[in-house]
């Protein structure tokens, strides 16, 4: 259900929400505007994104004290397997769990301490799960292909300040030793609209792969309806070390501008510059472009519809220009069924998917689509169990058909879902 605009809380996860909440506390800034510190709970995503207004929120909230502290938690396990010469079989986890704890400072500002750690170190293996034309990150030193790689134990460790300024103007501080800049839609993990499919987004390395950055420094200046960012970053991609923080000085910046024009519709654009992303070609600069909506809205009286529209750039000085597209939307018709989908067009070179020295300088027109369906088996306390399955074809480019082995290689999962709970009010 949407959520409450004036709440004791903090930042909550989407999908499973991930928010601020206001406080109690009058000042005179919030006396004569809408108060920076009072914006709908739901709105916080991953990192210091933006969802709409209308995202449903759901975890475990408890105050003591002037804290208030919430756990959230999306988790899924069970097989996977994709088809064709490239594709594999497996069981495999994936998900994250979230605490969170927030207090104010004053009257006219707050502070937010931030911990999400992932299972998937364990439960995805070390060179991830099999997901056909997925690429990015490594495995034993050398480049992955088709395979989702593992995120690492520690996803994000964050402290967020909030000060209100002039009436409806407010100012925001982010630091992480691992956490998400300002780049990108809302990570996959997290977008509502993905909020059933336990599987990432071909286009991932295109769009919101900087969601796990260690060591991350962002501002922002924000009205109730828009909000501009500038982040400070390292660029460089995780190593094989799951379990550790990769620090390293921060070599990247990135800024944003997201708008929450209603409260069903959030759109940002944004740009970042990494000058060493990836460990394996350290010298190699990438720009990268991004622009999304989101449009999320009730549905009944217990469900919700959620689609995200997203497009990224990647600008490589040695390996081109390629570009990514993504639709996929979330339909939870009554918080029981809910059916959900996706569709790809993304720009892989040869260098993306490890191909022979014979295809050197090309690039392949690569498609996802992807259906599927959850069930949810009721509230169990502070929990929603839940069993699903999901179907993904991949047309494979003429071009590729004998290395991947099929014109039209069918992949799928059978999973188990334990999700938090709608929040009680």
């Amino acid at each position: 259900m949407p959520a409450p605009d004036h709440e004791p809380g903090h930042d909550a996860a989407p999908g499973t929400g991930h928010s601020h909440h206001g406080h109690d506390a009058t000042s005179s800034v919030e006396a004569d505007a809408p108060s920076i510190l009072s914006l709908p709970m739901a709105r916080e995503a991953s990192g210091t994104a933006w969802q709409p207004d209308a995202t449903p929120h759901s975890g475990s909230h408890l105050s003591t004290g002037r804290w208030s502290l919430m756990f959230h938690e999306q988790l899924f396990g069970g097989y996977v397997g994709e088809g064709g010469a490239r594709g594999a079989h497996r069981f495999a986890g994936t998900g994250w769990l979230m605490l969170m704890a927030q207090r104010p400072l004053g009257a006219d500002s707050r502070l937010g301490l931030r911990l999400m750690l992932s299972p998937e170190p364990l439960t995805a293996g070390g060179k991830g799960y099999p997901l056909l034309f997925q690429s990015g990150e490594t495995y034993a030193g050398e480049r992955l292909h088709d395979r989702q790689h593992p995120h690492d134990l520690f996803m994000e460790a964050a402290v967020t300040y909030t000060q209100a300024l002039a009436p409806g103007w407010g100012f925001q501080l982010y630091a992480a030793p691992v956490g998400e800049p300002a780049l990108g839609p809302v990570a996959s993990p997290h977008r509502a609209s993905a909020a059933a499919d336990p599987l990432a987004a071909i286009g991932h390395h295109w769009l919101d792969s900087s969601h796990i950055s260690f060591g991350v420094l962002t501002a922002a200046l924000l009205t109730p309806t828009a909000k501009l960012e500038l982040s400070w970053f390292n660029g460089r991609e995780p190593d094989e070390d799951r379990w550790d923080f990769d620090l390293r000085v921060p070599d990247s910046y990135a800024m944003r501008l997201t708008t929450n024009p209603t409260r069903n519709v959030s759109a940002q654009v944004s740009y970042g510059y990494m000058p060493s992303h990836d460990p394996l070609e350290p010298d190699e600069p990438l720009h990268r472009l991004t622009a999304s909506v989101m449009y999320h809205r009730p549905v009944g009286t217990a469900g919700h519809w959620a689609s995200t529209a997203a497009f990224g750039r990647n600008v490589g000085e040695h390996s081109g220009d390629t570009n990514a597209f993504l639709v996929e939307t979330n339909l939870d018709l009554d918080g029981r069924n809910v059916l959900f989908g996706r569709a790809e067009y993304v720009e892989k070179t040869d260098h993306d998917l490890v191909l022979a020295e014979s295809f050197h300088g090309s690039t392949f027109d690569t498609v996802g689509l992807s259906v599927g369906y959850l069930r949810n088996l009721g509230t169990w306390g502070d929990f929603v169990p839940g069993v699903g399955a999901r179907v993904s074809v991949n047309p494979v480019p003429e071009q590729l058909r004998d290395v991947y082995g099929a014109t039209l290689p069918v992949g799928g999962m059978v999973y188990l879902r334990l999700a938090s709970a709608p929040m009680r009010h």
